[in-house]
């Protein structure tokens, strides 16, 4: 049986050679971060010199970057530790780790390219007494649909607001810079970059003149991160993260942009519709809809014919049904037959080709 063709790469990126590598020499060190003799000393710098290069990458701060367990505990860590007192307001196309988040909140509709309705924002702040703590996506898990931060971000600040971003999606496949953004907070996880699962950062914008940021905490301990995140810090994996922020910054990017336009192209041939094409997206990522046949039929029967697709969120693994993202778009006549094809780092021409010539039978069967 040759091996399944892997298109599901938002739900997870395949794991990078050298990050793999990076790790197995990380596994032999011995030793606590947190103890001070001289095997301790050795695995706290291997985890400092990581977090200056993550620091670094997405122009944030060394003392303000803080290890998670992912991009959800990273997504949860910013909104308890900087919510203090402020309303809690979501997009309408969030990630679960956000939107399904057991607090009070208001939810801010996207327009039907699925991109947060500016307008609506700033009339929505100009009435808010308390300025809140807004949560938006930089890049969408369903459609790569991306959504204008740097706007968001001032007008957030022109009425005292501050803005979280969940930049999971976005990390490893695009230029990112917190600075650049203007955003409070920036979530990232190491597996949507071919890096390991269980391990992600929250990054914050500059603190004081002192450093840290403050930030209260969801876990406390030992006093870990600065404080902020308590708990031994997972040094193979952090190794791992680094690397794979390393390696996915120096990959040239062009050839899934085209192989994911091909993809597009020969579906609509057939009659689908990319939802979202109209806005600026993902280079990875195609939510294709073809109306007639239910995303579930359409999963499994390219499940049997060796390709892995889905049909949004991985978080909501084990169900397939129709699109919260979509619906909120305004497009609830294609929500339930939508699948996501999300290009890993290591596709091939030829494996495009496969998938095109089954998606084609599959819609026509």
């Amino acid at each position: 049986m040759n091996k399944p063709v892997y298109l599901d790469a938002n739900a997870s990126e395949p794991v990078r050679d050298s990050v793999i590598s990076e790790m197995m020499k990380a596994l032999q060190v011995t030793g606590n971060p947190s103890s001070v003799h001289a095997m301790g000393r050795r695995c706290y710098h291997m985890i400092e010199d990581a977090r200056e290069l993550i620091a670094d990458h997405f122009g944030g701060d060394v003392q303000n970057c803080i290890f998670t367990s992912g991009g959800t505990e990273a997504d949860i860590l910013a909104i308890y530790g900087q919510k203090q007192g402020r309303s809690l307001w979501v997009g309408a196309t969030e990630h679960p780790a956000i939107s399904q988040i057991d607090l009070p909140k208001t939810v801010l509709p996207v327009t039907q390219e699925g991109i947060i309705d500016l307008e609506i924002l700033e009339q929505k702040l100009k009435q808010e007494e308390m300025p809140p703590l807004v949560c938006l996506m930089l890049a969408n898990s369903e459609t790569g649909v991306l959504h204008p931060i740097e706007q968001a971000a001032k007008l957030c600040h022109e009425y005292g607001a501050l803005l979280h971003v969940d930049a999971v999606q976005a990390a490893g496949r695009m230029p990112i810079h917190l600075g650049k953004l203007g955003a409070d907070s920036l979530a990232i996880s190491a597996h949507k970059m071919g890096g390991p699962k269980g391990v992600g950062a929250l990054l914050l914008a500059a603190g004081n003149i002192r450093g840290a940021k403050p930030l209260d905490p969801v876990f406390v301990g030992g006093g870990q991160e600065q404080g902020r995140r308590g708990g031994t810090q997972a040094l193979p994996v952090i190794v791992g993260m680094a690397e794979a922020v390393r390696v996915s910054y120096w990959q040239d990017r062009i050839p899934i942009l085209a192989m994911r336009n091909t993809i597009e192209t020969e579906a609509k041939k057939k009659g689908a519709i990319i939802c979202g094409e109209s806005a600026e997206r993902l280079d990875n990522t195609s939510c294709i809809a073809f109306e007639g046949v239910a995303a579930q039929k359409q999963l499994m029967a390219l499940d049997m014919a060796g390709f892995c697709v889905s049909t949004g969120s991985a978080c909501s693994s084990g169900k397939v049904g129709k699109s919260p993202v979509l619906s909120a778009m305004g497009l609830e006549h294609l929500a339930g037959y939508s699948i996501r094809v999300s290009l890993p780092w290591n596709i091939t021409i030829q494996e495009v080709d496969r998938f095109i010539e089954a998606y084609c039978r599959v819609i026509q069967s």
